[in-house]
């Protein structure tokens, strides 16, 4: 197609950017009006570039809209999912502390435990010691009666047989007088 310049111009089709580029190239390439800084352009050209590019806007927009929109809901998606994984994190810090606390109250009730067992043995230790000394005192003194009886009998015993070593002594099956059981009866008291 020529146009009123005289230039063969290219069929209108593509982008809007094309459209545009190819209006900037016809007013580019008018012809000057003599004694004057006008061009003169074909109007039908310019026009038919103009509607062109206004039927090609729309689309152009929508497509621009629906780009926005999407760059939008995806910013909104990784928002969210950036606010999980930090919601998540944060979370999880709280958990560990908190694990460290229940640690650290554990540890402590553990050290309590074992320090009122520690003085639970003591306590214990020291009243079997009281008991077993006790039982010994008292086993002491039995004894020590025991002792004194034995020595007691064993004085008299030797009074006897001083007394009886200048004469015969008589023997048991023989003498007058109680049997030998009965003897013990007698020493006891």
């Amino acid at each position: 197609m020529a146009d009123a310049g005289g230039y063969e111009q290219e069929p209108i089709g593509g982008d809007l950017e094309q459209i545009l580029h190819q209006l900037l190239d016809v007013v580019g390439n008018a012809r000057p009006m003599p004694l004057s800084a006008s061009v003169m352009i074909n109007r039908d050209e310019v026009l038919e570039l103009i509607d062109a590019g206004l039927q090609r806007l729309p689309e152009e927009l929508r497509a621009a809209r629906w780009l926005l929109r999407e760059r939008e809901e995806f910013l909104a998606k990784v928002q969210r999912e950036g606010d999980d994984i930090l919601d998540a994190a944060r979370a999880r810090a709280e958990r560990m502390v908190q694990r460290t606390e229940v640690v650290r109250a554990a540890q402590h009730t553990a050290r309590r435990l074992v320090e009122e067992a520690e003085a639970e043995a003591r306590r214990l230790r020291h009243e079997a010691e009281d008991y077993c000394d006790h039982k010994l005192a008292q086993f002491e003194i039995v004894l020590d009666r025991t002792i004194k009886t034995v020595q007691a009998g064993r004085a008299r015993l030797h009074q006897g047989e001083l007394a009886v070593e200048p004469q015969a002594a008589p023997r048991y099956e023989d003498a007058p007088g109680p049997a030998p059981s009965e003897l013990h009866d007698y020493e006891e008291e």
